[in-house]
């Protein structure tokens, strides 16, 4: 089980960060070779394992795509870095000497890599965070268990709307004041 599913609600922090900045705060440019090498050490993966893992990686904060990860094992198998074998239909990549060579020189990026992924995760998941994730959780529930309740009651659905909103601008507020 995933720790944001133990809070009893489960968050995609995407809608957080600007366009762009998410990716950056789990990978830089160039990161993602190091991370599917690194993963590929460990086992011979196939396309959606690779996503899978990494989504595993950062317990769903970060969900790669198929135009992220495939051009990177193409550019890995370019490279020689990996090799590829066809298995039930799939290409499975499994790390090649070259490729060990590779992370092996590069270990200090690849432990900056990682170090950043575990202080994200801290920051995501570390008190308060779970205290703040449940306190989401309940307010979302509730909003919606009153919406559904009201459904034929326009003005206290837009009340509902409206007591969400302030409660977004008030936190906004606490960003400004500090």
């Amino acid at each position: 089980m995933r720790r944001h599913q133990e809070w009893g609600f489960c968050f995609d922090p995407s809608g957080w960060f600007s366009r762009g900045s998410r990716k950056r705060m789990w990978f830089g440019s160039g990161d993602m070779k190091y991370v599917i090498l690194k993963l590929l050490r460990d086992k011979p993966m196939h396309g959606y394992e690779v996503m899978k893992a990494l989504e595993n990686q950062t317990n769903g904060c970060y969900k790669p795509s198929p135009g992220t990860v495939y051009p990177t094992l193409q550019w890995l198998d370019d490279e020689d870095l990996v090799e590829v074998e066809e298995k039930d239909g799939k290409k499975v990549y499994s790390i090649t000497d070259s490729g060990l060579a590779f992370l092996e020189e590069n270990r200090g990026k690849v432990e900056d890599i990682f170090e950043r992924i575990e202080e994200t995760l801290g920051r995501l998941f570390n008190d308060p965070m779970p205290d703040i994730n449940r306190s989401i959780g309940r307010v979302v529930g509730q909003a919606y268990k009153v919406a559904w309740k009201l459904d034929t009651d326009s003005e206290k659905r837009r009340r509902v709307a409206e007591i969400l909103d302030s409660a977004a601008e008030q936190l906004d507020e606490l960003v400004v004041s500090s």
